[in-house]
This record gives C-alpha cells, sequence and structure tokens, in this order.
C-alpha cells in the first residue's frame, strides 16, 4: 500500500502538468472584472441569435459566455455553440462539445455564471474576416439564457432575431486553448517509478 501511495504521489503532478492549460485571448468584449450581470437574453426565444466578431487569430479553440439558468425544475439546460461564417446560419464552420448547466446556474454563489465552449479541434479563420457564434439548446434542455450589455466592442454585435443590434454585445471572449505536454523530466521519473512498481510486483525468479 504504502507503495502504492508512493507511486501515485509521483505520478500525479505529472497527471496536472499534462492537464493544466493555458487560455490564450483573441478577442473579447469585457473579462470577469468588467461583468455586468444584469442583462439576460433567452437563448431559444430571440433565434437567430448570438454574436459577431472579428479575429486576429487564425483559429478559435473555445468561446466563453455568460449563461444562467433561472428555472427550479430538476431539468437544467444542456448549451453548445455554432460557429458560421458569412452570417447565422451562413456557412456552418463546426460546433462545440456540449455543456450541461444545473439549475439555478448564475445565479447562485456558487454557480457564477461564467462558461467555457470547447471545440473538438481548433477551428480554421481567416485573420480580419468576421465571423458569427450562435448559443444554441440541447434537445430537451430546459430555458437558459445568455448575458448581454453595453459592452464596448468594435470588432462585431449582438445579433437577435436575426439582426444586428448596434452598441449591445453578449459577454464573451475567444481565444485558443493551450494545453501544455508533461515536461520530458516528469515522463522520466514516472517512467522509472512504473518500471520498479512492475519489478516489485513480478520479481525475477531466482536462477537454479
Amino acid at each position: 500500500m504504502k507503495r502504492q501511495i508512493f507511486f501515485f504521489a509521483l505520478w500525479f503532478p505529472a497527471f496536472l502538468a499534462a492537464g493544466q492549460g493555458t487560455f490564450i485571448y483573441d478577442q473579447q468584449s469585457a473579462n470577469e472584472s468588467t461583468f455586468f450581470g444584469v442583462d439576460f437574453w433567452h437563448i431559444e426565444l430571440e433565434q437567430p441569435m448570438g454574436q459577431s466578431f472579428t479575429p486576429t487569430s487564425s483559429s478559435v479553440g473555445f468561446i466563453s459566455l455568460v449563461l444562467e439558468d433561472p428555472v427550479s425544475n430538476g431539468v437544467g439546460a444542456t448549451v453548445y455553440l455554432n460557429l458560421w461564417a458569412g452570417s447565422i446560419g451562413g456557412t456552418f464552420l463546426g460546433s462545440t462539445a456540449p455543456v450541461f448547466i444545473p439549475d439555478n446556474f448564475g445565479t447562485l454563489p456558487q454557480y457564477p455564471g461564467f462558461t467555457n465552449f470547447f471545440f473538438p479541434t481548433p477551428v480554421a479563420v481567416a485573420p480580419g474576416t468576421t465571423y458569427y457564434f450562435q448559443p444554441q439548446l440541447g434537445s430537451g434542455s430546459d430555458n437558459a439564457n445568455v448575458n448581454y450589455s453595453t459592452y464596448s466592442y468594435s470588432g462585431g454585435t449582438m445579433i437577435r432575431n436575426g439582426a444586428p443590434v448596434p452598441g449591445w454585445n453578449l459577454w464573451f471572449r475567444e481565444g485558443i486553448y493551450v494545453v501544455p505536454e508533461p515536461a520530458p523530466s516528469w515522463l522520466v521519473l514516472v517512467s522509472g517509478v512504473v518500471l520498479l512498481y512492475a519489478r516489485h510486483k513480478h520479481p525475477k525468479p531466482l536462477s537454479s
């Protein structure tokens, strides 16, 4: 047991080193400290709805929004984002993985509402070209709302019922999420520990 604990204690930091990534932000209407927690649009009732933006990076790996599910009915909401070129409903570029938000998400201190949506692989885009992302609800999902306000963003605008709403933007941040590879020293150490553990579990038989 002690050897197993020792093995885990050495392996776990290497696992963390591989799993903790870095958000590299490209475009944003605001950050966490300049969030206005007042105005929310109903995702389903305002379709086609979303946000236009003009990246300077050559790909989009994630998009962050502020969401809320104000209903307490035990259902929660599943939300994902579509990325479009030309317009919402124009040329489809990709969808993020869906994110489940529980009841009262965004309305209670333990659920602050900031939500990251990740594309399975970064989506290639042309820097300086305007693109559009569109929040969508998953099948059987409960109501969910997305935050907007008079955020000062010059590279796009909020879209509501298919039309731009000048002077208003969704709270959003987008960019690339970089997951670092484990350091070579950790790989060598973990490999050595695995080898020692295997030799301990299966000792070499004594020669006759």
